[in-house]
C-alpha cells in the first residue's frame, strides 16, 4: 500500500522557519510530480507548490513565492518544503501529494484534480 507521510511540523513564532518532509513508501517518487497543499481552520484545502518530476520546474502560489522552496531528493524518495519568514496565516495543516501526469512544467499541477495518493497531513502553527 503507497503511503505519503509528512513530517517536520510543528509550532513556531511569526518569522521563523520549518521544513517539512514527505517521505514515500511503495511509490518510486522519480515516477510522480509532488504537490505541497495546506488546510486552514474553516477554509478549503489550497495550492502551496508543486514540482516536476525531474525537479526541473517548480511552482509556488502567490501568498508564498520568495518564502517557501519545494525540492526533492529521487534517492531517498522524500520530497521537502523549506518555509522560512512564517506568517500566522501559513497555519495550517499541510499535506503532500503524488501526481502521475507527466508536464515539464510545474503549472500544470496546481490543481487538486489528478493526484491519487495523499499524505495524512503534518500541522504547522504559526503563533503572531
Amino acid at each position: 500500500q503507497v503511503q505519503l507521510v509528512e513530517s517536520g511540523g510543528g509550532l513556531v513564532q511569526a518569522g521563523g522557519s520549518l521544513r517539512l518532509s514527505c517521505a514515500a513508501s511503495r511509490l518510486t517518487t522519480s515516477s510522480y510530480a509532488m504537490g505541497w497543499f495546506r488546510q486552514a481552520p474553516g477554509k478549503e484545502r489550497e495550492f502551496v507548490a508543486a514540482i516536476t518530476r525531474s525537479g526541473g520546474s517548480t511552482s509556488y502560489a502567490d501568498s508564498v513565492k520568495g518564502r517557501f522552496t519545494i525540492s526533492r531528493d529521487n534517492a531517498k524518495n522524500t520530497v521537502y518544503l523549506q518555509m522560512n519568514s512564517l506568517k500566522p496565516e501559513d497555519t495550517a495543516v499541510y499535506y503532500c501529494a503524488a501526481h502521475p501526469a507527466v508536464s515539464s512544467g510545474a503549472d500544470y499541477y496546481i490543481r487538486e484534480a489528478g493526484y491519487n495518493y495523499w499524505g495524512q497531513g503534518t500541522q504547522v502553527t504559526v503563533s503572531s
